[in-house]
């Protein structure tokens, strides 16, 4: 069936290997980022993907882009929030403005996009958003305190917001991938040590993407990837001091 999906964050390298494989299928990808010149580079074979530039930390920006998308379309099957960055440093080397751009763009613009479409989809009486937090979103660990808070508030947002639509026929997933071997980690790790150190828990781009292809339409509360890191998780709600304790003395990577 094709479906008309939109995706944030497209130039990044997991909307990449999701939006080469669902325009494959034959759907009609819109694909949404800061720059509609590197998204129709990027996408220039696919005659079914359409670039869409927005600001993500501009409100009235997300809300016209959105009333767009409903004039052209009239309908979005699948709305999938993935814009987002981090930077590893310690909590105190971090500027208020720092700060606010990592919420703004991880956690309020995430927000935005699922309370305008979840108001169309609950109308409709169909449709789904996944909504891309993290593992670190499960578990925090050090220098990492304000990414891991932008989408600790960004699973709690999904988790209220799917109660609230649940008799909609409007499903929410949270996707919680640990690390990504993506662009991600110029930023967040530019010396690459951290990512050299968890490398048996580092995920493909595309190993993420079909996982979540695999679930699209379907009533999936999360998506925990890999394996591991979802058993870690469950370890560290179930025993928070001691995992607390192997985190700061036996795991602590950055």
């Amino acid at each position: 069936m094709k479906r008309i999906i939109a995706i944030t964050g497209a130039s990044g390298d997991l909307a990449q290997a999701l939006i080469k494989t669902l325009s494959a299928e034959d759907n009609t990808i819109i694909a949404i980022g800061r720059s509609k010149e590197r998204l129709a580079q990027l996408y220039s074979q696919f005659p079914n993907v359409e670039p869409r530039a927005v600001n993500m930390r501009d409100d009235e920006a997300i809300a016209q882009l959105v009333a767009d998308i409903y004039r052209d379309y009239g309908t979005i099957n699948v709305f999938i929030n993935n814009a987002g960055f981090g930077e590893f440093k310690d909590f105190d080397q971090f500027e208020p403005e720092d700060i606010r751009e990592h919420f703004d763009i991880n956690t309020l613009a995430t927000i935005n996009f699922s309370r305008l479409i979840g108001q169309k989809m609950a109308e409709e009486g169909a449709g789904h958003i996944i909504n891309i937090a993290s593992m670190a979103g499960k578990m925090g660990t050090a220098k990492a305190s304000v990414y891991a808070g932008t989408k600790f508030a960004v699973i709690g947002y999904s988790n209220a917001l799917r109660l609230e639509l649940a008799e909609k026929n409007v499903f929410v997933t949270t996707v919680n991938p640990g690390p990504i071997v993506t662009k991600f980690f110029d930023r967040a790790d530019p010396s690459g040590n951290y990512l050299k150190a968890i490398e048996r828990f580092s995920l493909s781009p595309e190993q993420v993407a079909n996982k979540m292809i695999k679930n699209l339409g379907k009533n999936k509360r999360e998506i925990n990837l890999p394996l591991a890191m979802a058993a870690i998780a469950k370890f560290y709600t179930l025993f928070p001091g001691f995992a607390d304790f192997l985190s700061r003395k036996v795991f602590n990577y950055k």
